[in-house]
Order: structure tokens, then sequence, then C-alpha cells
């Protein structure tokens, strides 16, 4: 059922520039530092909390979708330090903001200051997504639903045999989606002891290291690691990737990365991680409108926000 959401004509009025009551940051659909002294009620604000805000394709994402779906809202990235988590969420309430993404570094220290969380958040022990209902801040995590998305865009994981790289938070959700899609999922990581450690504490079929990837056959391999972030670097070796394999990378700058590129030499189905960002983004979207969210606009407006 579609939630009763005022919608509008397309355009959003121009925003003042100037900072938050608790100096809070926040920049506007198209990257202007910007917050409604007064806000329109008639106008629903959405945005996302991260450190330091940086480039971040969120408000192009939903910013476009919005508009497609003609809704009253905008979206906003909103820069928060650490220490002022817990009042940007008060602002956040005191404002009536319906929705806020979560992004790093207050994915785990956001859960202890929500009024509700949810079973699957407090499972992977990290929540990306606040919404609020009845004047309640309840947490969700839709960084699982977006990585099983994105796999689904090639293979279908139920009864598959699949490699994580990584585990730290990222690694969490990914494996906790697998996991939950009905995969057989190993955890590698340069430091053997913490795959042991997620593996365990998330119920997956095995973990070692990095440099073991050659001795398995895995049907998806996930990277979930940083290695290759704006570099032109793997986590593993090309001769380790399977032939037959669905490859995604998480680090979505550059694209195609060296993991991606290697998957390809070896005729392994490389897949992009923007895909995980826009289904991630997808779900928030219609927890909050209840409203199917527009996938390729969000993808088009995702690709067009990039360098």
């Amino acid at each position: 059922m579609k939630k009763n959401i005022a919608r509008h004509q397309r355009s959003l009025p121009p925003q003042r520039s100037r900072k938050g009551q608790f100096g809070i940051v926040m920049r506007g659909p198209h990257g202007d530092e910007s917050l409604t002294e007064r806000p329109n009620p008639e106008i629903a604000i959405c945005g996302i909390l991260l450190h330091p805000a940086g480039h971040t394709r969120s408000p192009a994402m939903h910013n476009a979708a919005y508009r497609a779906c003609d809704l009253r809202a905008v979206y906003h990235a909103f820069d928060v330090k650490p220490e002022r988590l817990a009042l940007a969420l008060d602002e956040a309430r005191a404002r009536g903001m319906k929705q806020l993404a979560v992004s790093i570094p207050h994915k785990e220290a956001v859960m202890e200051h929500l009024d509700q969380v949810d079973e699957t958040a407090r499972s992977i022990g990290a929540c990306n997504t606040v919404t609020l209902r009845e004047g309640a801040l309840v947490g969700q995590n839709t960084d699982w639903t977006g990585a099983l998305e994105a796999v689904r865009r090639e293979i279908e994981p139920e009864g598959r045999e699949a490699v994580v790289l990584g585990a730290g938070g990222a690694a969490r959700a990914v494996v906790y989606g697998l996991l939950q899609a009905g995969a057989r999922v190993s955890i590698l990581n340069r430091t053997e002891a913490r795959a042991g450690e997620l593996a365990t504490q998330l119920g997956a079929h095995g973990s070692g290291k990095l440099d073991e990837l050659g001795d398995l056959q895995p049907e998806i391999i996930i990277n979930t690691t940083s290695v290759g972030l704006r570099s032109d670097v793997s986590p593993v070796s090309e001769s380790a990737l399977p032939a037959s394999a669905v490859v995604m990378d998480a680090v979505y700058d550059p694209e195609k990365t060296r993991l991606l590129r290697d998957a390809e030499a070896r005729g392994a189905r490389p897949l992009s991680g923007k895909w995980m960002l826009i289904h991630q983004a997808a779900e928030q979207f219609s927890l909050w409108t209840g409203i199917e969210a527009p996938i390729s606009v969000m993808g088009r407006a995702f690709d067009a926000a990039g360098p």
C-alpha cells in the first residue's frame, strides 16, 4: 500500500546556505551547503549521515527518485563528526526528517541512539537506515539486500558456493545476505582469525586467508575490502579467479577495478559494486515511501554523479 506522501511538479525551492543548529554541515542536492532555517513543512527532508562528507552519490540517486515519483522531498548529505552524532539525531527528530541513511563511521555507533532497531540490523551489527515512524527513530539495514539484489543481477545465490573477501562491516552485511539466500559462504581475510570470528558469529561455512582462494572453486566471489579503491591493485591474484564465477567488487571507484578486469580476463563475469549502492538506496526509498523505487532512474543518477 502506498503511503500518503505529498507530490510535486519536478522543482524544489532554492535553499539558503548555512550550518545546522549544532554546526552540522549539510550539503544540498547539487553539492551546495544548505539547510532551510525554517523548513517548509510541505517538503519532506531526508539525507545521509557520514564523516567526512567527501563525495557521496546518495543525494543524486534519491533526489532523482523523488523527482521521478513526483514526491515533494529533498535529500541532503550531512557531515557529522562522531562526537556530534547524538546531537545530529536529536536535530533530525526535532525537524521531523523522514529518513536518514547512515554511512561510515556511524553504522555501529548509531544503534545506541535509536528508539528501535530491527532484528536484522542487530544480527548484522550495523544500521545504515533510520526512518522516523510516529516520532520514533527506527533503525534498519539495507546493505544486505543491496548486496543480494546486486548479485541476483547475474546469478541466484541459493545452493551456490560463495566466497566473501574481507571481514569488516561491509562483509557482515554481504555474508548475512548470502546466507539468507541459501548460499554456502566462506570468508577469506588477510587476518585469518578475524575471518574465523565473523564466520562463527554469522554461521558461515568456512574461513581462511586471502591467498587460499585458489584452493576453492566458488561460483560467487565478492570483495568487501577497500583494496582497489582509487588504485590499480587487487586483493587476490588473477590466477585464483575461477573462469565460471561471478565476481563482484564492493569498490565502485573506479567502476572497473583491477579485480573486475582480472575476472573478465579469466572469462568470469564481473559485476560492478555500484549496484550494491543503488539497490540498498532503492530499498531505503521503498521503506520510507512504500513505493517501488525507480531503479533505472537511480542508476542513471549514480552514473551522472560520478567523476
